[in-house]
C-alpha cells in the first residue's frame, strides 16, 4: 500500500515509521524545515519537503498512486485542505485526518474525510496506557482493511521477555512492526530481536485476534 502523510511532527513522524516497519511504501510531507531535515537524515528520501496542501506538492510524492493519504498536522483546517485536494482532485480512495480540537469531528466527516481520528481519543489512549488494567492500547485503525495498529506493554514479569520474536507464537493475521523501549528508541522486529520488559508492542493486528495477543504478549507464569 502506498501511503503519504502530510506533517511528520510527533504523530506523523511515529507513524511513519510504523507504516514503513508493516511493509508498506511511505513518503511523508513536512513543511518544517528543520522536521524535514531531521527525517531524511534518519530515514533517507521517505520526506518531501513542503505544504501538503498544495497540489504541486502532493504531486512531488506521487499523489496520483496513492492508496491512502492521512493528515496529521496541528492545524484542523491543514488537515482538512489536504484531505480534500487529495479526494476531490487526485481521487485518492481513502483520506484519514486528524483533528485537533473535538468540535471539528462532525465537520470534517461532512466534508468529506472518510475517517477521523479525534486527538482527544489519542490523549484517553495515552491515559489508557498508564492504567494496569489497560495492557492493549487502539492507535489507528488501517483503510480498507479489518486490521488496525495497536500497542501492547510487556510487563517485566511477562512470560516472553527475553525471548526472541521468532520463537513466540503469535495469532495468525497479526504482524509486530515496531519494538520501542523504556528508553523510547524504537526497534524493528528483525531476526534475533528480543522481547524486554516494559517494552511497547507496536502491532499491526485484528479485533477478532486482540485478546489472544494481550495474553501471548502479558501472561505470567
Amino acid at each position: 500500500m502506498y501511503i503519504i502523510i502530510i506533517g511528520c511532527g510527533k504523530v506523523g513522524y511515529q507513524l511513519t515509521l510504523a507504516l514503513l516497519s508493516a511493509g508498506h511504501e511511505v513518503v511523508a510531507i513536512e513543511k518544517n524545515p528543520r522536521r524535514y531535515a531531521t527525517v531524511v537524515e534518519e530515514h533517507g528520501s521517505v520526506a518531501v519537503s513542503g505544504d501538503g496542501t498544495e497540489p504541486a506538492v502532493l504531486e512531488e510524492a506521487g499523489v496520483r498512486r496513492a492508496d491512502v493519504l492521512i493528515a496529521v498536522t496541528g492545524n484542523d483546517e491543514d488537515n482538512l485542505v489536504s484531505s480534500q485536494v487529495a479526494k476531490y482532485l487526485f481521487k485518492v480512495p481513502r483520506t484519514i485526518a486528524l483533528a485537533n480540537n473535538p468540535e471539528n469531528d462532525d465537520l470534517l466527516h461532512k466534508l468529506g474525510v472518510d475517517v477521523v481520528v479525534s486527538s482527544t481519543e489519542i490523549i484517553l489512549a495515552h491515559v489508557e496506557e498508564e492504567l494496569p488494567e489497560h495492557a492493549l492500547v487502539h492507535m489507528l485503525p488501517l483503510p480498507g482493511s479489518h486490521r488496525e495498529l495497536v500497542g501492547v506493554h510487556v510487563p517485566m514479569d511477562a512470560a516472553v521477555v527475553g525471548k526472541p520474536l521468532d520463537e513466540v507464537a503469535l495469532p495468525s493475521d497479526t504482524l509486530i512492526s515496531l519494538l520501542v523501549g523504556t528508553d523510547g528508541e524504537p526497534r524493528l522486529p528483525t531476526n534475533g530481536a528480543v522481547f524486554q520488559a516494559d517494552d511497547e508492542v507496536i502491532v499491526l493486528t485484528t479485533h477478532k485476534a486482540e485478546q489472544h495477543l494481550m495474553d501471548v504478549l502479558t501472561r505470567v507464569e
